[in-house]
């Protein structure tokens, strides 16, 4: 590698002093002259008819501003990939937190107290609750089949194999629903006025998301919609695109104040029941080996629960299809991905997008079938993994030099696997009731939007001289804890040999910034990222070409060069818009191709204590090791992959969402376990770094590979620690795992 001034190296946050100073303004930290407060209404039937809405006595209701679906004059639809879910609900409730009427006031305490007092009228349907009751249609609540999407993916033939096999291993395995619980709530801000329109500032990974929803809501021209990010306390996915429903209840209230500012900012209660969650999943495998256990077919039902409206749901279907077969190599392989509608909110985009219900089937069915054969789990792993010149599921080849087998090893040596899993054994031979256990998981995560994604897109982003001599970024990704701001400050100060103080990122402002994609799919370092080294050449080019600088420089001169130029020209900016790489072909009707650019490769592996008396399981020790490209900032890097594997903890042990006639009953921080800093091992992270040459810097994306891996690494452990259970489904909590312990015992 080339030495660097900056790519490769630990920089201070660029945020981090306006955090940690409190300088930093999140949403509810602002407060504008007239500002009313608004309420949202919603129902608490899962499905039903809207007949009637009762305004309760006591109230100065003339004080209020109210409003209902009958007030919305544009789209009453979110503009996203399919427009089902409204606004408000019309005269349908499709679940037990749908919208139904909005309230602002001055005072927040009359607001709550209006809240209460408002009545809906709702005749009751039958609701569907269940996957697999919609699956098989036992009641139709979207579309004609409840189907929001269905993908079949075909490699070789699948139904040649099984007469031939030594070998067939079944098995079905379940994830449940997940919440982000992000550090900020939901929060938006807006201020609409029918003639100037509409201007919204918020807590959200995706500007032009909500730029798009309020377009359609107030039938307006791009120009006359502004989105403006405002500091953002996580997402996790769970801004991606809920903020567009936020958002839109603020502006309808404020237009039909007149144009006073509404802010709406959701307690944590509310905002846990009815913001959109990770997908619940049901995997169904069946897989042939042959005698030396060899992968011989694979033969995959995947489905999703979507909730009641489409929302992200298909392209998260799309992304877990796409890794339903994990990092292995099978030449007869059958994917089938279905996701229906439920009569729960929707769910949406979640860290991982599809891929961790997915993989947590397949390393679960891995270890499920070496036990089957008799095989060690890793002797099964090591012969099947992918190499380069092998194709995935799609038939993408994999043209990248990596070496799996290496990867694992090298993680299970970190562990130092084989003597803990001697020594585990001698214990749990003992009469201690706490055993011990080792377990792993392989895999890895699409870098970038699947298939063609990225090519619609069209994403921009660019570089601006300003007239103190620095340069600012301009794009539309958006900090909300990652780093992404110091990355994209690195990447570009590294193409402009200045320090990193010379660079700064703009706020994400849909007035001054291109749509240069929203903040999700692991593709802000590496799609973003590389489109501001782009603009960065480009921009640099022009110092140089037009004679105010010249190489060698010092990072003065370059400041000195931005000022004159823009003394003579009055502007210096670049832009850079991606372009498919050429070697990527996609076919997005078949499912065949190539669905990412690269991929991100992992293997993690970890030590658990379970108590039999409790049935609670403590992480002891937790390798994570991936090969993500270059690294471009230690720190950040490490505490990517630190906080993806404290999420996957979670998900794998406690995270369990209880529901009640469709809505979420443990909304609340005390009874939604999270794992806190008490309940995680120290997180062992390290990487190997391969350049990828398409990649700013050699980077790929690194944010989602760790929510993948944790969950199937613990399952495999608490399964090496117990032996007579095999866990198939997540959360485990202590009931769960009780339960199957003691159907084992008969």
């Amino acid at each position: 590698m080339n030495p660097s001034l900056h790519i490769g190296h630990s920089r201070i946050r660029k945020e981090g002093r306006a955090k940690v100073t409190g300088a930093a303004q999140y949403t509810d930290d602002v407060c504008m002259s007239g500002m009313l407060y608004g309420a949202t209404v919603r129902s608490r039937v899962a499905r039903g008819i809207l007949k009637g809405i009762e305004f309760g006595e006591g109230i100065p209701w003339d004080e209020f501003i109210i409003v209902t679906a009958k007030d919305v004059t544009g789209d009453l639809y979110v503009a996203l990939i399919e427009q089902d879910q409204p606004f408000l609900a019309l005269d349908r409730i499709n679940h037990p937190e749908e919208p139904v009427v909005l309230l602002a006031h001055e005072d927040r305490y009359l607001l709550e107290k209006a809240r209460a007092a408002v009545r809906l009228i709702i005749e009751p349907l039958p609701p569907l609750f269940d996957l697999e009751e919609s699956l098989a249609c036992r009641e139709v609540i979207w579309g004609s089949d409840n189907s929001f999407k269905d993908i079949l993916i075909e490699q070789g033939d699948v139904d040649s194999v099984w007469g031939a096999a030594t070998h067939i291993v079944q098995g079905e395995y379940k994830t449940g629903a997940q919440e982000q619980l992000y550090i900020e709530p939901n929060g938006a801000i807006a201020v609409a006025k029918a003639e100037e329109g509409v201007t919204v500032w918020g807590s959200l990974q995706c500007p032009y998301y909500v730029h798009k929803a309020l377009k359609h809501l107030f039938n307006l021209p791009d120009e006359k919609v502004r989105v403006i990010q405002m500091e953002t306390g996580g997402g996790f996915g769970g801004k991606e695109d809920y903020p567009s429903l936020i958002a839109g209840h603020a502006a309808l209230l404020s237009l039909k104040s007149g144009g006073r500012p509404v802010k709406i900012v959701y307690d944590r209660e509310e905002d846990m029941v009815a913001t959109t969650k990770r997908h619940p999943s049901r995997t169904r495998i069946r897989s042939a080996f042959d005698a030396e256990g060899q992968l011989l077919a694979l033969d995959i039902d995947f489905a999703l629960d979507g909730g009641a409206y489409l929302t992200l749901t298909p392209v998260v279907l799309s992304r877990g299809a796409i890794h339903a077969g994990g990092p292995y190599r099978c030449p007869n392989t059958r994917i089938r991905a279905r996701a229906v509608a439920t009569n729960t909110p929707p769910h949406g985009a979640f860290r991982g997008f599809g891929a961790p219900q997915s993989l947590f089937a397949i390393e679960r069915h891995m270890n499920v079938a070496a036990a089957e054969m008799g095989m060690d789990p890793i002797a099964l792993r090591k012969q099947n993994l992918l190499k380069m010149g092998d194709s995935t599921a799609t038939g993408q080849i994999i043209k990248e030099a990596i070496d799996l087998p290496g990867l694992l090893d090298r993680a299970l040596e970190k562990l130092d696997y084989t003597a803990k899993q001697e020594s585990c054994r001698v214990h749990n031979a003992s009469s201690s009731p706490i055993k011990r256990g080792v377990g792993f998981a392989s895999f890895m995560h699409g870098c970038g939007f699947t298939g063609a994604g990225e090519s619609y897109l069209a994403s921009v982003a660019g570089v601006e001289g300003r007239e103190d001599g620095k340069i600012h970024v301009l794009a539309a990704a958006t900090e909300m804890g990652q780093g992404a701001n110091t990355i994209l400050s690195q990447v570009v100060a590294e193409v402009l040999k200045v320090p990193l103080e010379y660079v700064e990122v703009a706020r994400p402002d849909t007035a001054l910034v291109p749509d240069s994609g929203p903040t999700v799919a692991s593709r802000t370092t590496m799609v973003v990222g590389k489109l501001v080294q782009e603009a960065a050449i480009g921009l640099r080019q022009i110092l140089l070409q037009a004679g105010f600088l010249s190489e060698p420089y010092a990072g003065e001169a370059f400041s000195n060069a931005v000022k004159q130029y823009l003394a003579k020209n009055g502007h210096l900016k670049a832009y850079s818009q991606y372009s498919t790489p050429p070697q990527i072909v996609w076919d997005d009707q078949n499912y065949k191709g190539d669905a990412y650019t690269t991929f991100a490769w992992a293997c993690y592996a970890t030590e658990v204590a379970v108590d039999t008396r409790t049935f609670e399981v403590q992480v002891e020790d937790f390798v994570a090791l991936q090969e993500v490209g270059r690294v471009l900032n230690p720190t950040l890097a490490e505490g990517q992959i630190e906080g993806g594997v404290a999420q996957g903890i979670g998900y794998g042990l406690s995270e369990q969402v209880v529901w009640n006639e469709g809505r979420m009953a443990n909304g609340q921080m005390t009874n939604y376990i999270m794992a806190t800093s008490m309940d995680l091992p120290r997180i062992r992270v390290y990487f190997e770094e391969s350049p990828y040459p398409l990649g700013p810097g050699g980077a790929k994306g690194i944010g989602e590979l760790p929510m993948d891996g944790s969950a199937p690494a613990l399952l495999n452990a608490i399964q090496d620690a117990l032996a007579t259970v095999t866990p198939r489904e997540i959360p485990l909590t202590p009931e769960r795992l009780m339960e199957l312990v003691e159907s084992s015992n008969g």
